[in-house]
């Protein structure tokens, strides 16, 4: 039995990777601002005797914070907003969390030898020049813009990992996760499955922004969280960046017309103007996975998004049964 620290934990990835280790018998000490996560989330786990969760902001955390956990073996630094609107809308504690506190978490890990691992974003790349975009392209980003608060956070939390690796010989490994998608996003989350998905389920418009032909690459979640835990525990990751996503690409008009169809929905697609600076196309090289992770996708994007959306339609029903009660 390991123990590890989840950030992160109330949100997306963060819950269901808590999920993940608490059923391989691990303990975990999971942290959250709950800015954007949701306790929700983590409903059935609250009470788990092998789980503790602290509400704490990752910028402010001081090591002896988690002195009463004992020795750490292993950190998943995840917290920071994800979704534009809510970094858009957070831009301060959004760089805070990427910079002071993945700073915080890797002196952390310097203290207890423990291994770190930073959900760094296919953001990184910006709006990309060069398609797929492997590990070692530099990026095309608007320092300048409502997105910058996100795209170059991450990228200083990268640097972050980079100097405590060459300098103090930490164990960090580097995971630029493209687009993930499952049950657990928020309702009002604002990315692309989210908003289709509930917005089918319910009979609404399916709002595409720009003409629909910008491309995405989306992976399931239990494949994300596979591909993490596998670097988490490959001693050649050390020191290295890693895509983490789905290499298959699709326009954003075919997702609304997959979702519209699996869904079954009456929904019209409308659109909408496109935001500033939202990237034309985005879609992973993963060689560098497959070759030191033996890390593959395995979930197609019609299956998962048949189990989405089933997961969505019975949270909705759960809802509603709450509110006639």
């Amino acid at each position: 039995m390991k123990k590890i620290v989840v950030t992160g934990a109330a949100g997306f990835l963060g819950s269901h990777l808590t999920r993940q280790l608490l059923s391989q018998q691990h303990q975990v000490f999971g942290i959250d601002s709950l800015s954007s996560g949701l306790i929700a989330n983590l409903q059935e786990e609250l009470n788990h005797p092998r789980f503790e969760f602290r509400s704490l902001d990752v910028s402010k955390l001081r090591v002896d914070h988690l002195d009463h956990f004992g020795h750490i073996d292993e950190i998943y630094h995840l917290a920071s907003p994800a979704s534009p609107k809510f970094y858009q809308m957070n831009p301060f504690s959004t760089i805070e969390a990427n910079t002071l506190g993945t700073q915080n978490m890797l002196e952390l890990a310097k203290v207890h030898g423990a291994k770190l691992l930073y959900t760094s974003t296919s953001e990184a790349y910006g709006d990309p020049e060069v398609h797929p975009q492997t590990e070692q392209y530099r990026g095309n980003v608007n320092t300048w813009g409502p997105r910058a608060c996100y795209d170059e956070a991450k990228r200083l939390g990268e640097v972050y990992c980079y100097e405590y690796y060459t300098r103090y010989a930490v164990q960090v490994k580097v995971a630029r996760i493209f687009n993930t998608y499952s049950a657990g996003l928020r309702n009002d989350d604002g990315r692309v499955i989210s908003n289709f998905v509930s917005q089918a389920i319910r009979g609404e418009d399916l709002t595409v922004y720009g003409d629909g032909t910008q491309t995405r690459s989306f992976c399931f979640v239990d494949d994300n969280i596979r591909g993490l835990q596998k670097m988490m525990e490959c001693d050649q990751a050390n020191g290295e960046i890693i895509n983490i996503g789905n290499p298959k690409e699709y326009t954003i008009i075919e997702v609304a017309q997959i979702v519209k169809r699996l869904a079954n929905s009456p929904s019209n697609i409308t659109f909408h103007p496109l935001p500033i600076d939202d990237p034309k196309v985005r879609r992973p090289n993963i060689d560098k996975a497959k070759t030191i992770l033996a890390w593959e996708p395995l979930v197609e994007l019609e299956e998962g998004l048949i189990r989405t959306i089933e997961m969505y339609r019975n949270k909705l029903k759960a809802e509603l049964s709450q509110k006639i009660v």
